[in-house]
């Protein structure tokens, strides 16, 4: 795949996440600072890649992959006595790309943050 073929690839994908996140939002405004999200700088192996998210007050947390064909990569929903607002998991990451994490608070509004991973061997197959 040539340089910009893959450019216009990873717009394709990261678009598919902003219509992802909007839907699982319904377009509602994103504020930041309530998630700690806890990924590696640099991964190397995509396939494997340690994430963890705690977001107090949370009852839905959904983590997205901006460079995935699949954006969605997992969701987390907690009740109304859940001890611990938090979830730690493996994913599959097939580039260099951000993990972003969106969580829907108890009063219904919505927090994001974002990292970026860093993948030195791919996990879908590159």
């Amino acid at each position: 795949m040539h340089l910009r073929q893959a450019s216009q690839v990873r717009l394709l994908f990261a678009s598919l996440t902003d219509d992802a996140i909007a839907a699982f939002t319904g377009g509602a405004e994103l504020g930041s600072g309530a998630i700690t999200l806890t990924a590696p700088e640099i991964a190397e192996n995509g396939n494997t890649v340690p994430i963890g998210v705690d977001v107090p007050g949370a009852t839905q947390i959904t983590l997205f992959a901006d460079g995935n064909p699949v954006p969605n990569v997992a969701t987390f929903n907690f009740g109304p006595i859940s001890a611990s607002r938090s979830a730690s998991t493996r994913i599959r990451l097939a580039a260099t790309q951000n993990v972003v994490a969106v969580a829907k608070m108890e009063d219904g509004s919505f927090q994001m943050a974002k990292a970026k991973v860093k993948v030195t061997i791919g996990g879908c197959g590159g």
